[in-house]
């Protein structure tokens, strides 16, 4: 798949995005006049892979170094020992922020902490700025007068019913960005992140700063950031906006388009341009748009293998999508089954030579037994990963649901380079080892 191919592919269906009215109504929407200011580079360190807490065990010596500056924003804020760290480090960066006579600004942004927070947030996209004096009780953070080298602010943001916002990213000094799957929470889950420099870092302060900070109404100082490193990897900065989209259907119907935002736009360029195998690993499966578009690289010859979490966040997925990953998998299964697949590569006279009919495997996430795994075993999988043709990657904090296809804000990062995809995919059959529970395989 020509990497060219899949960008114009892209471009071309993103280029309606500013003549929708839906499109320009979103917030942020910077992007729909111009779709090709989302092409950008960067250079990706390791797939940090492991629990919430590994990931940000290895993401907050960055924040302690800070000099002027840390945007950190989340989904889902809860007390736990990731936040317990987080405060250690806010600690010491105040401390050396004294230390030099100076201070460091840290905006936390998040969305959810709690149902009742999200019953009585505000509706405005200006959301709820948490005063100093709630630091602690409501957040967990230490009180105003241990963070005096810190200009902090903390806001949240959700919208009634379902408008989560659902990105996860630091950007420290403008110059590393940190793109992990999980929040600042409890949960022991399976999680990855990534270490971006380059120019994709003032991707993420342009989001943060059209939908976040606090003054929208100028443009945002965007230094330009270039890495002193020749070997530059080119990506597409993907958001998604959040949107208040109730258009629910049953199982027997047809599911409505999707919002036509970036990220769900390229994953639906690049699932339709695959040409020899997907790979996709997601916490919940229920988009419609999604299977339905394996379904049809599966008849094009395309191998595709999914790995999932069976039993995830179950009555979020009736409640926002009226089903759950297990039934969507097994009415994939039975679709995939049910086709006329038992001719392949016979000769039809009239009709031709028949494609190669593609391989489908579908594993759930399983911990480690106890004798092999570590400390803190993840428990579930959360990690949202695809693969494509071994030369595009796609990470971010996209779901393969409903929600995230429809109604949640998301963000996502589109890396084009066999190199990368081929050490994402090492890495993570390392990590998986000892963790997939195969249900299906068509092979077999």
């Amino acid at each position: 798949m020509p990497q060219h191919d899949l960008m114009t592919d892209f471009l071309r269906a993103s280029s309606v995005l500013a003549t929708v009215e839906s499109q320009r109504s979103d917030r942020p929407n910077y992007w729909t006049t111009d779709p090709s200011s989302l092409l950008t580079d960067c250079v990706p360190g390791r797939l940090d892979l492991g629990t919430g807490e590994d990931l940000y065990a290895s993401i907050l010596p960055a924040i302690e170094a800070a000099q002027y500056e840390v945007i950190l924003v989340t989904c889902f804020w809860a007390r736990s020992r990731t936040l317990n760290r987080l405060n250690d480090s806010l600690r010491k960066l105040s401390a050396s922020a004294i230390a030099r006579k100076s201070k460091v600004a840290v905006r936390i942004c998040f969305s959810s902490s709690s149902l009742w927070q999200k019953l009585v947030h505000t509706t405005s996209l200006e959301g709820f700025v948490v005063p100093p004096s709630r630091w602690p009780s409501q957040l967990g953070l230490p009180a105003e007068s241990e963070l005096r080298g810190l200009n902090l602010e903390i806001k949240s943001i959700f919208v009634l019913p379902f408008s989560v916002m659902h990105p996860k990213f630091i950007v420290v000094d403008r110059q590393v960005a940190f793109l992990p799957s999980c929040n600042v929470s409890w949960e022991d889950w399976f999680e990855g992140c990534i270490e971006l420099r380059g120019s994709i870092v003032a991707q993420f302060v342009r989001f943060w700063q059209a939908f976040w900070a606090e003054d929208r109404s100028k443009e945002y100082f965007l230094p330009r950031n270039v890495s002193n490193e020749t070997d530059q990897t080119q990506a597409l900065f993907l958001p998604s906006p959040h949107h208040r989209n109730l258009r629910f259907s049953f199982p027997w119907q047809a599911a409505a388009p999707p919002p036509r935002t970036p990220l769900n736009v390229f994953l639906l360029t690049a699932l339709a341009n695959a040409k020899r195998s997907i790979f996709m690993q997601t916490p919940n499966l229920t988009a419609q748009p999604v299977i339905a578009a394996l379904l049809v690289a599966l008849d094009r010859g395309v191998d595709v293998r999914i790995l999932t979490s069976e039993r995830l966040m179950r009555l979020e997925q009736i409640v926002t999508a009226g089903t759950t990953t297990a039934r969507c998998v097994q009415q994939l299964i039975a679709d995939y089954k049910g086709a006329d697949r038992g001719h392949d590569g016979e000769r039809d006279l009239e009709a031709g030579p028949l494609l190669r009919v593609g391989r489908l495997s579908i594993s759930y996430y399983t911990p480690r037994s106890a004798a092999d795994a570590k400390v803190n075993e993840p428990v579930q999988s959360h990690l949202k990963l695809n693969v494509i043709d071994d030369e595009v990657v796609v990470l971010g904090s996209g779901n393969m649901d409903r929600a995230s296809w429809y109604t949640s804000q998301e963000l996502g990062v589109a890396f084009f380079s066999e190199d990368f995809a081929s050490r994402v995919t090492e890495d993570l059959q390392i990590a998986m080892t000892g963790r997939e529970n195969l249900i299906f395989d068509s092979q077999c």
